[in-house]
């Protein structure tokens, strides 16, 4: 029997449990409202996970497959996983790394699940794939098609970055720009997938996202010889990053590889602060208020996060801590973090190191780890418009574009 028979999927809302091949990619009785949760045989993947691991002949994401649902093996050709991680020169008695995802084929941590996604629609017969997105994970799901018999539609808001857009058409799919943000897109794309039988890769809808972006935390283990961090700063939009990076941790507890779990950090930016607001106010996931996104952080840019669920639940049981960080913070810790490691983030990834400025992870005695989610080739635009720039250098670039 493989892995992925064996696991099975509860609803962290109503507690419901299902076998994988019983149910689609969300709760039957919660929809939006509910979050699935795969959940395997730790005891018995923990046994030989180690070994395992270090028998696949390449470093990507596959490594872990013990620990994700694919039975076929019609895995995308594009090296997915296996990014680089960065120790950042000292400036206090603080050891930061920087996990730099942005190495990924289309430049950003999404290409994970992206991947998963279309390894699971081909296991599924399905023949066409789609995904709401601000970009990255549009992006992320067309190069991952590219090449194959899928057919990819992407719901894009009007609002996402230029150069995403220029790189989800580049790779040939096709493309519905919805008027509004990102959760105008979201519905388009739910009620496109749920007529036409769509394969959805929607963070939110979509259970099984997680379980690629987890793999992220699987490498930061293996990478730091088999130790964890103190604590992982991680951006927040719409919320299943944070919930991934969280799961792959405690997922290598449960194993009993480790008996505990880092300190997770989720950073919101001021301007798209609902996670940051709910956990304040200790009310749960869906009782905070909904109100209009205000940031120039495009990719973190969401009013209501579609997995707030799960990002509630990575902060609150690894005793970690929402941060809320300003524009202006984002961009000088983006200038920063492109001068002290080389790795160029967009603002909604470089808000993690924002987060881990504001928190004062150089100044601390622990290890803190920032995960880059996305390139800074994404978005030169917001970068150009933030004023970060000499007005020099701006002036022109801006000529030059």
């Amino acid at each position: 029997m493989s892995h992925a028979s064996q696991a099975t999927m509860r609803c962290l809302r109503c507690e419901a449990r299902f076998f994988t091949d019983q149910i689609g990619y969300s709760c039957p009785h919660c929809d939006l409202d509910g979050a699935l949760d795969v959940e395997y045989d730790y005891r018995a993947i923990g046994r030989g996970f180690k070994d395992e691991v270090l028998s696949h002949p390449g470093f990507d994401m596959w490594r872990y497959r013990a620990l994700l649902p694919v039975r076929g093996a019609q895995l995308p050709p594009a090296h997915t996983g296996g990014s680089p991680l960065y120790r950042l020169p000292a400036r206090g008695i603080g050891r930061v790394l920087v996990k730099d995802d942005s190495r990924n084929p289309s430049g950003s941590l999404k290409d994970r699940a992206s991947a998963l996604a279309v390894a699971l629609a081909r296991d599924m017969g399905v023949r066409t794939v789609a995904a709401a997105s601000t970009g990255n994970a549009a992006a992320a799901l067309a190069c991952m098609a590219a090449g194959s018999d899928l057919r990819c539609v992407i719901f894009a808001p009007t609002s996402a970055a230029r150069e995403k857009l220029a790189q989800i058409r580049a790779y040939g799919v096709e493309v519905i720009e919805v008027e509004g943000g990102y959760d105008e897109a979201f519905a388009a794309c739910h009620a496109a997938c749920r007529d036409n039988g769509w394969y959805n890769r929607s963070t939110g809808i979509n259970s099984y996202m997680t379980e690629g972006k987890k793999t992220v935390a699987f490498e930061i283990f293996e990478q730091m010889g088999w130790t964890l961090p103190d604590r992982v700063f991680v951006p927040v939009g719409n919320g299943c990053i944070v919930g991934a990076v969280y799961k792959g941790f405690d997922e290598l507890r449960r194993m009993g590889l480790t008996d505990r779990v880092p300190h997770i950090m989720g950073v919101q930016a001021e301007g798209s602060d609902y996670m940051y607001r709910a956990w304040r106010e200790g009310a749960g996931p869906h009782r905070a208020e909904r109100r209009p996104c205000k940031t120039a952080a495009s990719s973190i840019s969401v009013a209501l996060p579609r997995d707030r669920i799960k990002a509630l639940r990575a902060i609150e049981d690894s005793q970690g801590e929402f941060l809320r960080v300003s524009d202006d913070e984002i961009f000088t810790a983006l200038l920063e973090l492109a001068r002290l490691s080389g790795v160029f983030a967009e603002p909604g990834a470089a808000a993690a190191y924002a987060g881990a400025k504001r928190y004062g992870a150089h100044e601390r005695d622990e290890t803190a780890v920032v995960v880059v989610t996305g390139s800074g080739l994404k978005d030169v635009g917001g970068l150009l418009r933030s004023g970060a720039l000499s007005p020099a250098s701006a002036a022109d670039l801006a000529g030059a574009c």
